[in-house]
């Protein structure tokens, strides 16, 4: 359900569209946003440093339109071509090699290329992988053999000898040099999945990639799941023949066991393979991270079913040993990698390992505020590193005696680069400079010298440098968006504000207003509360609101965006944590009394008052319409949770508990529960192929609407996923519907 969360950001802050006919001048259309290449938006493709961070290389297109790496020095950004395309052409072949991502050997001999992508799951992670050997000057297939677009997370040995991948939910290593393949698990066929992981690990503990070498290239640990007792849920696709075909997909309903789960190291010589006895109920139990201290040493992390303990173990391939070196536990749950709008590490669970990898750096909560402990692997002793009245948004890098981490400590809005010293004794110190007030995230080098640097804020979209740390001196400006803000620059744009209010019941709420231009205060205006509220969000950001939102304000309307109780707001543990068990009743109450103390202000019109929200947001928008029909007269829910007991076992139970333990509250944060109260005018939308928050959420709000003699419309996209942008003209029908309906009931004209 976060998903979703991150995939509208995207979709709105870039402005991203599809070639056609281009307009001009002030005012903004739909066709402008979502059927014209005007607003594109700049992009840095992906970075790999290289010679510790003294280099770095990207890819680029060349005068022809073809991907190839280009290198450049960090000192003084000066380029060359590291990797042509005509080096990348394979034999036969009219052009070269379409680059989705790359790696480099742990010598940077070798380049291994990643492309011809297909989707498993929720991401594109099958394709084929080729390899280019600088010394030879060759470029190969990966597992010529196998189907195309078939391989998946292919990788280095340490000793640049061999790569490994997997195939058909087993892992296989190759030889460079002879081409033989060795297959490691025999045992993977859907049900047991060897190497990579089932859709509820990819969906909430970002887990795709599912094994790693051994530094001495001798070992491979990887995962096991066995989701043979997974449920099947089926969506229907009814447009692609005449006759209606089933689609399965493997998934963990709220209340049910978890695929059971368990690491391996498998001796890459003997193929024999040791199963590591992590304790307890292999079912009942979450292992969402494992990885290599050095070449007889990994560190294991255990979640219980609840989420709220967390263990850390040591394990010794060569003894067996098995050490339980730490224990964390909360009263609500326990998070891996926080959500937040500065973390670039979704999906990468692992520690940063200091002191000579014989510590570990671990963010937690237990004294109020998110903070970063250094925890000693021979004890679990711990050092606090961040002390003070504040949270930790995300951490970075550690460059020699500090360690870099993002944090806001004045303004939950915004993000900035800190450091501290790793002995815990020194000062907290910003490195971002005053020039860049906002929203920035970080990539940085190895070496802690040298960082990408991305910086947006709410009038501005991202621009990319390459700087110098610590003083933070930008080398170059990789991206400007010049092209992009120029165009801006022609629009009758809007202005942005930053408020806070405070709730009848005490709560302090933090928001953001967009304006339309030329505002004037002795008008009032419609007010749209575009939602989102769950622990996996935070909406009222300084970054670029994007194109649709301006689009709105140009309509006349002034959109609000605020944070309620439960969203990854740096307001401390308590803020964030209590809405533990109350999901669906604690936000939208947070939500509802700003939203009254908003509609005090002379200039909103407290007779057109319109809430919209995707996935976490779509259901927000369902409380609220059912609970609030006082307050918000329409609301357009987008892919929605509309009964918690249907959405997953990992994301529900986290933030709710067991159902089968406290089943009133996932039926009072239901919003079916409520609809019997609809009054207002409800749009709700979803794709029937949704395989993240399923159709039956419509369905199911559909039947009991109609059993209530409540009147709505609705609109089912087939086929179409969470993010409802798959087919043709999607998006713009998309967000044709959205503003029409709201036009069309605040007494608007298009």
């Amino acid at each position: 359900m976060k998903t979703i969360h991150k995939l509208l950001l995207t979709l709105l802050l870039s402005g991203t569209a599809w070639l056609g006919a281009q307009e001009t001048g002030p005012e903004l259309t739909l066709d402008r946003i979502y059927n014209s290449s005007e607003f594109r938006a700049e992009r840095q493709r992906p970075v790999f440093w290289v010679e510790g961070g003294t280099a770095f290389v990207t890819i680029e297109r060349d005068e022809k339109g073809a991907d190839q790496l280009i290198k450049y020095i960090s000192k003084n950004n000066k380029s060359s071509i590291y990797l042509s395309a005509s080096a990348i052409t394979p034999e036969g072949a009219d052009k070269g090699l379409n680059i989705e991502d790359f790696t480099l050997s742990p010598d940077e001999s070798k380049v291994l290329i990643f492309t011809n992508s297909s989707r498993v799951w929720r991401s594109n992670t099958k394709g084929d992988y080729w390899v280019y050997d600088f010394d030879s000057g060759n470029l190969s297939r990966i597992g010529k053999d196998f189907p195309s677009s078939s391989l998946m997370f292919a990788k280095f040995s340490r000793d640049n000898a061999f790569v490994a991948y997997v195939q058909g939910f087993n892992i296989y290593k190759e030889d460079f040099t002879t081409g033989e393949v060795t297959q490691l698990t025999k045992d993977g066929d859907g049900d047991i999945i060897n190497g990579t992981f089932d859709w509820v690990y990819e969906e909430e503990f970002g887990m795709r990639d599912g094994f790693s070498w051994s530094p001495d290239a001798s070992k491979i640990a990887f995962w096991q799941l066995d989701a043979s007792d997974i449920g099947t849920f089926y969506m229907i696709n009814n447009t692609d023949s005449v006759y209606a075909k089933p689609v399965p997909l493997q998934y963990p309903k709220v209340g049910y066991d978890p695929s059971e789960t368990r690491v391996g190291v498998v001796d890459v010589n003997s193929v024999e393979i040791t199963w590591i006895p992590v304790p307890g109920d292999p079912v009942q139990h979450y292992l969402p991270a494992m990885q290599w201290v050095d070449e007889d040493l990994l560190l294991i992390q255990q979640l219980n079913r609840k989420q709220n303990e967390l263990r850390i173990y040591t394990y010794s391939p060569s003894s067996g040993d098995l050490q339980k070196i730490y224990t964390e536990t909360e009263d609500t749950w326990v998070d891996l990698r926080y959500p937040d709008i500065s973390s670039n590490q979704w999906g990468n669970n692992d520690f940063l390992l200091t002191d000579n990898n014989t510590s570990l750096l671990r963010m937690t909560e237990k004294d109020g505020w998110r903070h970063i402990y250094k925890i000693s692997l021979k004890d679990g002793s711990k050092t606090l590193l961040t002390p003070g009245e504040y949270d930790v948004a995300a951490y970075y890098a550690i460059t020699g005696k500090d360690m870099l981490f993002s944090a806001s400590p004045d303004d939950p809005a915004q993000r900035y680069l800190y450091s501290v010293p790793l002995n815990g004794k020194g000062t907290l110190k910003r490195l971002t400079p005053d020039d860049f007030s906002g929203v920035n995230t970080y990539n940085i080098a190895p070496d802690g010298k040298y960082a990408i640097h991305h910086h947006t804020d709410a009038e501005s979209p991202v621009t990319t440098r390459l700087v110098r740390l610590p003083d933070h001196k930008t080398v170059s400006v990789l991206v400007d968006n010049k092209v992009l803000k120029n165009k801006l620059r022609t629009l009758d744009r809007p202005s942005v504000e930053f408020f806070q209010v405070t709730t009848s019941e005490g709560v302090e709420v933090e928001g953001r207003m967009t304006k339309p231009s030329g505002f004037d205060p002795s008008k009032r205006y419609p007010v749209i509360f575009h939602v989102y509220g769950e622990p996996w969000g935070q909406m009222a950001t300084d970054s670029w609101i994007g194109l649709y939102d301006i689009f709105l304000a140009q309509k006349g309307f002034v959109i609000i965006n605020m944070d309620n109780r439960g969203t990854p707001s740096l307001k401390g543990s308590a803020w964030r944590k209590s809405i533990y068990r109350k999901v669906g009743v604690i936000n939208a109450d947070d939500q509802a009394l700003a939203a009254k103390e908003v509609l005090k202000w002379d200039f909103i019109d407290k007779e057109k008052v319109s809430v919209w929200g995707w996935s976490g947001g779509g259901s927000m928008t369902l409380n609220l319409m059912f609970r609030y029909p006082e307050i918000y007269k329409t609301g357009i829910a987008v892919a929605a949770v509309a009964n918690q007991l249907f959405y997953d076992n990992v994301y529900q139970e986290r933030y709710m508990g067991l159902p089968q333990e406290n089943p009133e509250d996932f039926i009072e944060g239901s919003p079916v529960t409520h609809a019997g109260n609809l009054e207002g005018n409800l749009l709700i939308i979803h794709g029937t192929g949704d395989d993240n928050v399923h159709y039956q959420n419509m369905e199911y709000l559909v039947n009991e609407l109609i059993r209530q003699n409540k009147q709505f419309r609705m609109m089912a996209y087939p086929n179409r996923s969470h993010g409802i942008y798959e087919g043709a003209n999607t998006q713009r029908h998309l967000y044709t519907l959205i503003t029409n309906y709201l036009l069309e009931n605040n007494g608007m004209t298009q």
